[in-house]
Parts: structure tokens; sequence; C-alpha cells
């Protein structure tokens, strides 16, 4: 998250530099009054702009200038250079505009510019829908909402969570706010008068029972009806539980959605030991926030290697290592076979104190509504391009859609955040009637104390690991192979390099 604010450095751009000071193409970081500016210059064109993301703060100025469009190193957020528009989640916020003017051989920045209201995007086809409905308060379900009404769509959205909280920013809750280090007010997405504001009828606690495709309606537990002339599911995964005997008592946690985590960190204030089952992405995430809580901190895995499977055998130990020097103690190839009230007895006989346990061993892609419909399913609800499921009028994004990815040349679900806020987008702009496919090269950030790991692409299998750098010295660029061409990239530390991938991915579409 961005931290607060500090004095601005660089030049005064109110005064103005030399033209020669920003070379075409090259980009400066400068000030107006307290305000932080970020100068790009494209041929005869000069840009200024704010000079940090909107999603966590990142400095643009080390990011990645592609055409008119400036991308943030930290979680490539992608922003428009004329009109400051957040083109790409994890951003959803625009960047303040200023003007500029070049004075003979100098570049002077003016006034900063009025937002002005975005025109409505052309080339829609058909008659826009009148009542639109998303199942669901997670990344994609929110993406969706919000890009709706920034399109300027006019009729009924009506969003139905069933959760207990607003649409939050799940990748914190496993990492800085778990860990006590970000605030509450950083969580929700947006405050709840955004939907208000936006006419977006949420509504909190709604479990959805079936829906009839036939008449259009979503029915829900209550035996409510709500019709829609266009439906996304956006009904995300969920925790795989435990079934070990024990898995029910109150210290045994899974993390998911906002409650989840505030029980978590409710259990650690008081707890002195803690046993994390499974060393995912969440488990260790986990495992580092309750470390900075100084809680003493197990964790135990049937795989040999934390995350090899995704992030190979060079980087897997790389990141046990980096947890051990942290003061966790792993138990790989091994798992919990019953739970008390004050330890955790393993698979092989061993038994752990834990007064907090939290379980990490996957997730289920919550896909019954769409079976109990009729839809087609793989392994996930299976959408086309467009992602439009095998019902007319019904979409689908996020944890649960499986989708042709153009990248590795397969269908493909994946469990990312910002996957899924890219989805609902694309999804509300074809509910629109835009027809655009969803070409987005998937991306995910962990972080893990002091080093965040970057990955883009997707590679569920690979036949080599280029290895560029230093895995040891947080120095690396990890390229994942398969006959020759890359499939996925995974970085510490090399973020413009990590745009450049996702950039050359994006121009090697099979």
């Amino acid at each position: 998250m961005a931290e607060g604010h500090t004095k601005p450095t660089g030049p005064d751009l109110v005064e103005g530099i030399a033209l020669s000071d920003l070379a075409d193409g090259a980009k400066l970081l400068g000030h107006c009054g307290d305000d932080e500016v970020l100068l790009v210059r494209r041929g005869a064109e000069i840009f200024a702009i704010g000079a940090t993301c909107t999603h966590y703060g990142g400095p643009l100025v080390d990011g990645l200038v592609v055409e008119d469009t400036v991308r943030c190193p930290w979680h490539h957020a992608c922003f428009d250079l004329r009109t400051g528009e957040a083109l790409r989640a994890p951003a959803f916020s625009p960047l303040a505009c200023w003007s500029v003017e070049q004075r003979d051989d100098r570049i002077v920045v003016g006034e900063k510019r009025k937002r002005t209201v975005s025109k409505p995007r052309p080339g829609g086809s058909g008659q826009a829908p009148e009542k639109i409905v998303i199942v669901g308060g997670g990344a994609a379900g929110f993406a969706a909402a919000e890009t709706l009404r920034r399109e300027h769509y006019q009729g009924s959205i009506v969003m139905l969570s069933n959760d207990e909280a607003p649409p939050v920013d799940r990748p914190n809750l496993s990492k800085d706010y778990l860990a006590g280090k970000a605030p509450e007010d950083w969580i929700p997405l947006r405050r709840e008068s955004f939907y208000s504001k936006n006419d977006i009828d949420l509504r909190l606690n709604a479990d959805v029972a079936s829906i009839d495709a036939r008449s259009g309606e979503v029915v829900l537990a209550d035996g409510a009806r709500t019709a829609y002339d266009r439906l996304l599911l956006a009904t995300g995964a969920e925790p795989v539980r435990l079934t070990i005997p024990g898995a029910d008592q109150p210290h045994v946690h899974t993390l998911r959605s906002f409650a989840d985590c505030k029980a978590i960190i409710e259990r650690a204030t008081t707890a002195r030991r803690a046993v994390v089952l499974g060393a995912s992405f969440i488990g260790l995430e986990v495992a580092a926030a309750l470390r900075s809580r100084a809680i003493e901190v197990h964790v135990v895995a049937p795989e040999k290697r934390p995350m090899e499977r995704i992030m190979g055998p060079q980087m897997a130990d790389f990141i046990r290592v980096l947890h051990e020097e942290n003061g966790v103690v792993f138990h790989l190839e091994h798992t919990a076979s019953s739970i008390d009230a004050s330890k955790v007895k393993l698979s092989g006989g061993d038994t752990l104190a834990a007064d907090l346990v939290v379980a990490g061993i996957g997730v289920r892609p919550r896909t019954g509504l769409a079976e109990t419909a009729g839809l087609t399913l793989d392994r996930g609800v299976a959408v086309n391009a467009f992602l439009e499921t095998s019902a007319p009028g019904i979409f689908a994004a996020g944890d649960i859609a499986r989708w042709p990815d153009p990248h590795s040349g397969e269908n493909i679900r994946v469990e990312h955040w910002v996957v899924a806020e890219r989805q609902g987008r694309t999804a509300a702009l074809n509910m629109l009637g835009h027809r655009q496919k969803f070409v987005a090269v998937p991306f995910f950030w962990s972080q893990h104390y002091d080093v965040p790991i970057n990955y883009v692409g997707h590679a569920a299998q690979w036949d080599e690991i280029a290895i560029d750098g230093d895995i040891v010295a947080r120095d690396c660029l990890l390229r994942f192979k398969r006959e020759g061409r890359t499939l996925a990239v995974a970085s510490i530390f090399r973020d413009i390099e990590s745009l450049g991938a996702e950039v050359e991915m994006e121009r090697q579409m099979t």
C-alpha cells in the first residue's frame, strides 16, 4: 500500500525544465507544489500525470511506457497518459493530469486539469440490457459493476454477495493487514457510499439458490426472484475444508473473507504457537504475517518443496530458506492427521504444539449454481473468448471461469486476483455488446517478508527454466519454457523486465 505523503523530489515543474532534459521516450519525476508529477515525452507530445499508482502507490517513474500508456512496476496496473484513466486492474482510480506547455526550449507544467467525464465507448452491438445481475462480491464482480458505471451504463445493476462485507482487497488479507501493517480502511475496494452513489444495488448476505435461465431470473434462498437481461457469475472459489478429527474447533481457521482474516487476527493476539497446513502462496504469506506478530510458526505440507509445482525447484528452495531465516519451521512430506485443543498430530506420528491452526490446503471453484443451471463445465465454468457461458446472456469471470488463453494456446482456469478483476471488466464490456475478447496475460504477485515475487503468464508444465541473475541475491528473472517458447516469467526485483515480458507475451499470441 502507499505510504504517507513525503516531501516532493525532483525539479519544480511549475518553474519548468529544459526540453533537452527530457529525451524522447523518457520519464522524469518532479513536482508541482506538493504533488509529485511524472513527465513523459513521446515524440512531440509531453504528458504530465500523477507519479504514483492509485493501487498501492507504486512509483510510475520506474514503470514502462507502452505507446500512450504507462504501466506500474509493482503490480502491472496500466494508465492512459492522456486522460489518467486506469485502463487495467488492479488499479481502478485515475491519475491526476496537468496541462503542459512548451515555451521555446523549456517544458512548463501548468494547472491540474479538471477531471472530465469519459465518453461512452463506441461500437456496442444491439440494444443495451435493462437489468444486469452480478452473482458474487469479489474481484470479478466488483470490477464488472465499476466498469458498467464507468462505461455510462444507465440500467439496473444488482450485485448479490453472500459475504457480510462489501468487496475487499483480498490480497491484503494474507499480507500487510494480517501482519498488522495496514489499517482497516485500506481493505474495502470502495467505501460503501460508492455503491449508493453509483446506483449499484449491493445486497450482502444474499444466498443465491439457483438460476432460472429460461425465465431469466436468479432465485434467492428465501424464494425471492431477481430478473436479469444479462447475468455474470462471479462466485469465486471456496477453501478446501479439513476433514480430519478436530478440524471444527474454534482455533482452526481458513482464510478467504474479511471475517476470516479478522478472526485469525483476534486469535493471534493471544496465540504463541501456530501451525499452518499447506505451503501454498496463501499458506506461506500467512506464515510470514504471523511471524511478524512474533508467533512461533510451523508449516506442514505434503510436498517435498514449497510451491515447486508453480515456481520450480530453484525458486522453491529459495522460498523455503527465506522463511527458515525468518524463523518458520517446515514439516514437509507430512500431513496433519488430527487436531486437539493444544496440538496437531502429524501423519508420521509427531505432534506440534498449536493454539492457532490455519488451513491453506487449496480452494475449489464454486460451480454449483452453474451446474444446476445446466451450463457446460470443464473443471470450472467453460466460457468462450468473450467470457460467455453455454447459455445465452450468462457470462462467467474470475476463479470459476475456464477460458481459451491465446498465450498458452490452452483452455485455462487460474485463481489470481488481477485476472479476476480484468475478466470482470471484459465481461462488463461484453454484456454491453462490445464483443471484446479476453486476451490479458495472466499476472499475480506474492509477498514474503520484504521479498516480492511477480509472475507473468501461465505455465502448467515446462521442460526448461532459464535463470537470469541470482535467486539467492534476490535479483533474478526465471523463464519457464516449453519447446523453446517462454510461457511464464517469475522475477524478484526485476520489475521493468517483468513488464517487458508481459508486453512480449502480448505481442506473441497464438
